[in-house]
């Protein structure tokens, strides 16, 4: 079936027509049309048709494998639209309707050119449709790996934004946590107060767990290994924001917080803290 390929002959033959009818399919079907300029468009469509031609001709004998280094320019192609259309809002389904589209062009020109040919026109309409499915659905499948690398490198920049380390005085740190800890937080976590530690040169760090909501084993073995890290960097480490329900809680899982200091608010912990550095609060005597 492969060999006997009119597909790339139409193609060359035929670039003008299917072009112009590509294009009023997309024009027609998309509710997208002001995201995209049409001189961009029609470039893109252009390439697709030349890409297309060119990787069947090439690889005639095997052309539902869109794997083949014959495909490889196509691609490419169709990897640069699928990001860039996923950057500009359009869902997976009007990303991959980029390809899809182009069937009823393709179909209608095969019809006229192979209209005395019942079993040619059978066997190129059923490569083409089994292509152009491949490609569209490769292209769904590289939006999705984008949509998840934007999530991914979103959720990033919250856990870091999450988790600042603040100076309170010369030597104090502060860090507060808010939500769950789990281990790519707390890789986060550490990073960021071992990097502080060593900037400021402190003494003290105060990590703060008034907005966890439950601490569990898990999140207590992740405070642990944060707070032997920053020793070893030379701080010590006081925890704040003990509420009753989560002194009840480490009392029942056994976690051992012996060596480590705790106070029930942030307040406390920075009088503490202050003290450490050798300084401590007075209030001032009214004149």
């Amino acid at each position: 079936m492969g060999s006997t390929s009119k597909i790339p002959e139409i193609l060359q033959h035929h670039e003008a027509e299917l072009l112009s009818a590509w294009l009023q399919e997309i024009t027609a079907t998309s509710n997208r049309r002001g995201l995209l300029k049409e001189v961009e468009l029609r470039e893109e469509c252009r390439e697709f048709l030349s890409l297309f031609r060119e990787a069947v001709r090439q690889n005639s004998t095997s052309t539902s494998d869109i794997q083949g280094i014959a495909w490889q320019e196509m691609r490419n192609l169709l990897t640069a639209i699928s990001r860039s259309r996923s950057q500009k809002g359009f869902s997976p389904s009007e990303t991959a309707s980029f390809v899809f589209s182009f069937k009823q062009p393709l179909f209608e020109q095969l019809q006229r050119e192979l209209a005395q040919d019942g079993q040619a026109l059978v066997d190129n309409i059923w490569m083409a449709t089994h292509l152009l499915d491949k490609l569209g659905l490769f292209t769904t499948e590289i939006y999705q790996k984008t949509r998840e690398e934007v999530i991914r490198r979103q959720q990033e920049e919250l856990m870091e934004l999450s988790t600042p380390v603040v100076k309170l005085w010369d030597g104090v740190l502060a860090l507060p946590i808010i939500g769950t800890l789990d281990s790519a937080r707390t890789q986060v976590v550490m990073e960021s107060l071992l990097q502080k530690i060593v900037e400021t040169g402190s003494e003290v760090a105060i990590i703060d767990i008034t907005g966890v909501p439950t601490v569990d084993t898990l999140t207590a073995q992740h405070l642990l290994k944060t707070i032997t890290a920053a020793r070893l960097m030379g701080a010590d480490c006081i925890i704040s924001g003990i509420r009753p329900q989560i002194a009840q809680t480490i009392v029942y899982l056994g976690v051992d917080l012996a060596n480590v200091i705790t106070k029930s608010s942030l307040a406390d912990a920075f009088a503490l803290a202050l003290q450490r550095v050798g300084l401590k609060i007075v209030q001032r005597t009214q004149p």
